[in-house]
């Protein structure tokens, strides 16, 4: 008879046991899984990007019910356990018991909450599960919302950021001189937090909280001891977790500071296991996931009858706090018998300090830069002898032996039990196991062990596994040259144009050896695009180089006719104008169309027909709508607040302004705008290039959305509060888009390139914001006009005087 398994609590450590027993022998037991939380297992790391709006709670999902309904597991979510009856072997429910005959506690951690004065009003939470993450969610929705944060850990940082990112008024109150003091010194600490003020974040450090102070039960305000009152709408408690053991205490378990297990994950009771963070296991405690993870390991075999055995090994830290890289290991406190070796690069904002005992690395701290933090964790945990390399220590593995090495030696020398993906604890044995098991790509390696499938940090420490372990079958991914023309990618000609000052073509083909005389359709509108994004003032736009739709102005259809666009801004239109596009219609034979872009359509014009329907159209006031570039499009917009009872701001003027302002740039690909003046989203803005999303606290602005061959919502940039802060953000993005991007990539292509995280970082500097709109006006002075206007001036100034073939009578 199949024994009957319950397990309470639906963490990451539970499920991992869980998977790894129905990978082992999936009709061992009949499982019931409890969860006080009504749902099941999710990724508890990736709550931040959830909070940020970089991911969906969809997304982090680990076990969805299809999962379990699959594996036969009966789920009992949302419902706490009252007791254990250790006499009947039965656990007791809210909604009733069920019998055991062995028993998993996997009760995690609660968050602990600072017994100050007012710690219990409404609005003072603490960061641990989904629910505390919607409300910092919803605080973004409220005009002017200030949160504080109390600690200046790991977890307290991700809050403060994700709440920013939302447009909230931040500050974070830490205890201690610096942030993050368990992992980083204070030159880490430093750089840390001159990141998140320039992020806006506020950051007060050797600040103790003395009272939470509140107005009609809720939270109102922070007061620190020195008499300092912090106003907020919400505050969040990060600062520390404790083993999750009260139910075990109730039992009768032997516990701790957590519940005491031996190597094989067994209580004080035979028939009752424990792992994750609610366990003790020889006097340590565990937050970080990878000891986590091979707990669940051995718990499974030990659940088999299998001998194993878990041993606490010392692990890294690596970590990502706002975009920023953080990595320490071993132990950097400062002792009379130790040295330090410190390289910093301003500019980069890379900081690196190693510490030694005699000719051993015993810790080590990285910030900006962590590539080589597992090759130095390896040296640290080895106990390695580092005498001959002291001089090029600090630069890791690739400078070492006098010459730089082969890139992959540092990753094959690594053992198998080295981390490589801290977000799924995945060591470098589990996925050479995988690879040589028939997974030879990083997409087979990710769906294999799930290593690189969260926040993508290790993904080129995976390629370089994958490229070590496969040796010549792995073919590592690289750029391609941007034509048969020249060995050199997109990538390098655009900063060899900058570089070397290189402003025309004949440049272009010399100073990088084109090996064709003039390039091909293929690289000319590719190295056209780059000269003129880069230096307007400079290169005049070669027409020659341009697709046929963008040199005459015009789409081209399969008839051989021409549709016919004419711009209206933010989707206004007026009589006037549409009495000149039925005239033109008429005139011309044209088929009238509606698009999807809130336009109007003049379908079936002839090429000899352009110049006079664009003159008509220009004599009513009208202008190109560029629907033929690769350049802005449509500024999409609903009514907003001047006619919807919905609409929170004037999304209609908003859109005007954007589109007045972005009209006959050039960029890499075609762009679309969508202003929707409230959350109902009526102008489709969550699918556009560019999309911003009216709320009554000012605008939500998120970019790289498709609805064309793919399909992709954006994906959250910035909350702004102003519509001139609108208009710096979005222009920003253009140019920062127009000068990085390979040609033809769309907007959501060029983001997932280069991280939404980079994208953020970079555009979060008001100085750098500035500079890019100073840089796309320099070129909308050149660019900002009628095409059609142009060509209608060079077709009446080149028009015959006579024509010579009539009779005189005539």
């Amino acid at each position: 008879m199949t024994e009957k398994l319950v397990v309470i609590g639906a963490g990451m450590a539970s499920g991992r046991m869980l998977e790894h027993l129905f990978d082992a022998n999936p009709d061992a037991y009949d499982v019931t899984l409890f969860n006080a939380e009504p749902r099941g297992n999710y990724n508890r790391l990736m709550l931040s990007p959830v909070l940020s709006g970089d991911k969906t709670y969809d997304e982090i999902v680990t076990h969805d019910d299809d999962w379990y309904a699959a594996n036969g597991v009966t789920c009992r979510f949302g419902e706490r356990v009252l007791r254990i009856d250790r006499e009947r072997n039965v656990v007791v429910g809210e909604k009733g018991e069920v019998a055991y005959d062995k028993l998993v506690f996997g009760t995690g951690s609660n968050p602990f909450i600072i017994p100050l004065p007012g710690h219990d009003l409404d609005g003072v939470i603490p960061y641990r599960d989904l629910e505390d993450t919607e409300a910092m969610m919803q605080l973004g929705d409220k005009p002017g919302a200030k949160a504080v944060v109390i600690g200046g850990g790991l977890l307290g940082l991700e809050a403060a950021a994700g709440m920013a990112a939302r447009g909230v008024d931040v500050t974070v109150v830490h205890i201690m001189g610096h942030l993050m003091e368990r992992q980083l010194d204070e030159a880490a600490g430093y750089l840390l937090r001159k990141s998140l003020t320039d992020k806006g974040i506020t950051v007060l450090c050797q600040a103790n909280s003395k009272e939470i102070v509140g107005e009609n039960g809720r939270v109102k305000a922070l007061m620190l001891d020195d008499g300092t009152e912090l106003p907020c709408d919400l505050l969040v408690m990060a600062v520390g977790i404790r083993p999750n053991i009260a139910l075990a205490q109730d039992t009768g378990l032997a516990t701790g500071k957590g519940i005491h297990v031996d190597d094989q994950m067994v209580t004080s009771d035979p028939s009752i296991f424990a792992l994750g963070e609610c366990v003790e296991h020889n006097g340590a405690i565990f937050g970080l996931v990878a000891p986590l993870y091979d707990q669940a390991k051995v718990l499974a075999k030990t659940l088999m009858g299998e001998p194993a055995t878990f041993v606490n090994k010392e692990v890294s830290t690596k970590l990502k706090v706002t975009g920023c890289d953080l990595f320490s290991a071993g132990d950097f406190a400062e002792a009379a018998n130790r040295e330090d070796i410190v390289f910093r690069d301003p500019a980069r904002g890379v900081y690196k300090r190693l510490v030694l005992e005699g000719n051993r690395i015993v810790g080590a701290v990285m910030y900006g830069d962590t590539g080589d933090g597992a090759w130095f964790y390896n040296h640290i945990k080895d106990g390695t002898d580092v005498a001959e390399m002291r001089d090029t220590l600090i630069f890791g593995p690739a400078f070492q032996g006098g010459a730089t090495a082969d890139p992959l030696a540092a990753v094959a020398a690594l053992p198998d039990d080295a981390e490589i993906c801290g977000c799924n604890g995945v060591c470098k044995g589990t996925i050479v196991q995988a690879i040589e098991g028939g997974a030879g790509d990083l997409a087979a390696v990710r769906a294999t062990t799930k290593a690189s499938n969260s926040c993508g940090t290790c993904t080129g420490l995976v390629e370089q596994v994958l490229a070590a372990t496969l040796g010549d079958d792995f073919q590592m991914p690289t750029a391609q040259p941007i034509c048969g023309c020249s060995d050199h990618t997109h990538e390098d000609v655009r900063r060899l144009i900058k570089s070397q000052e290189l402003k025309s073509q004949p440049a272009v083909w010399q100073e990088l050896g084109w090996k064709t005389v003039n390039g091909c359709h293929v690289c000319r509108p590719a190295v056209n695009f780059y000269l003129l994004a880069d230096w307007p003032l400079d290169y005049m736009d070669d027409p020659q180089s341009r697709f046929v739709n963008e040199r005459n102005h015009a789409n081209i259809q399969k008839d051989g006719t021409y549709s016919v666009m004419p711009r209206m801004w933010g989707g206004m239109t007026d009589a006037n104008e549409l009495r000149a596009i039925a005239d033109a219609a008429d005139k011309y034979g044209a088929t009238v169309k509606v698009t999807g872009g809130q336009r109007i359509d003049l379908l079936g014009v002839k090429k000899e027909d352009l110049p006079a329907i664009w003159r008509d159209l220009n004599a009513a006031g009208m202008v190109s709508g560029h629907a033929y570039s690769k350049g802005l499009r449509t500024v999409k917009t609903c009514v907003g607040s001047e006619w919807c009872r919905f609409g929170t701001q004037d999304s209609t003027g908003l859109g005007i302004k954007l589109e007045k302002l972005l009209w006959g740039s050039w960029t890499p690909h075609k762009v679309k705008l969508g202003v929707s003046g409230c959350p109902r989203n009526c102008a489709e803005a969550t699918c556009k290039d560019v999309g911003v999303v009216c709320v009554d606290s000012g605008y939500q602005i998120s970019v790289a959305g498709a609805a064309g061959m793919e399909v992709k919502e954006t994906e959250a940039l910035v909350a702004v509060k102003t519509e001139d802060e609108v208009l710096e953000w979005v222009t920003a993005f253009i140019q920062l888009y127009r000068e990085r991007a390979k040609y033809l990539d769309r907007p959501y292509k060029w983001v997932a390139k280069v991280g939404l995280d980079w994208v953020k970082d970079t555009l979060a500097d008001a100085g750098t914001r500035a500079d890019l709109v100073e840089r796309f006006e320099i070129s909308q002075s050149v660019y900002r006009t009628d095409p059609w206007a142009a060509e209608v001036a060079k077709s009446e100034r080149y028009a015959p005087l006579a024509n010579l073939m009539l009779e005189a009578a005539e």
